[in-house]
């Protein structure tokens, strides 16, 4: 490449950016990755279980998914990812949760996470885990 030419294209910044968010939910710090989400994002969970749904809007994620959710751990909950993939407008995740719930059972769940970025900002998560051990252990959303 010419000097000056090595601009980081929009998939490269998209790796750039879920690596980011990655490094702080690896620390326990979700604001990087709650702030990273569009008003439209959508978080979709795939299977048949419980847990098999979507949720469509920021706000919703946050209130009616996420707050339910983090109410029932009893430790700070940390996220470390394996592997990223990025093509396009896509970036794949391969990662492990880790947190110790309020009723004394682990969940640190495997996951492949699919995000879709637009203009910097998170637009959609299809979200690939274990929905048994989320039933088993975290019960019905």
């Amino acid at each position: 490449m010419k000097p000056g030419l090595d601009v980081p294209t929009t998939t490269q910044r998209n790796k750039q950016l879920m690596q980011a968010i990655f490094a702080e939910l690896a620390q326990g710090n979700g604001r990087p990755f709650r702030e990273a989400m569009a008003d439209d994002f959508c978080w979709k969970i795939a299977g048949q279980g419980a847990w098999s749904r979507e949720w469509k809007g920021k706000q919703t994620v946050l209130q009616d998914l996420l707050k339910p959710l983090y109410e029932r751990f009893e430790t700070t909950y940390t996220n470390q990812a394996d592997d990223f993939i990025a093509e396009g407008d896509k970036v794949v995740v391969q990662c492990r949760g880790n947190v110790m719930t309020k009723s004394g059972q682990r969940y640190d769940n495997h996951y492949c996470m699919v995000f879709r970025l637009e203009g910097g900002q998170l637009r959609e998560l299809v979200e690939y885990m274990d929905t048994e051990l989320a039933a088993r252990v975290l019960g019905v959303p």
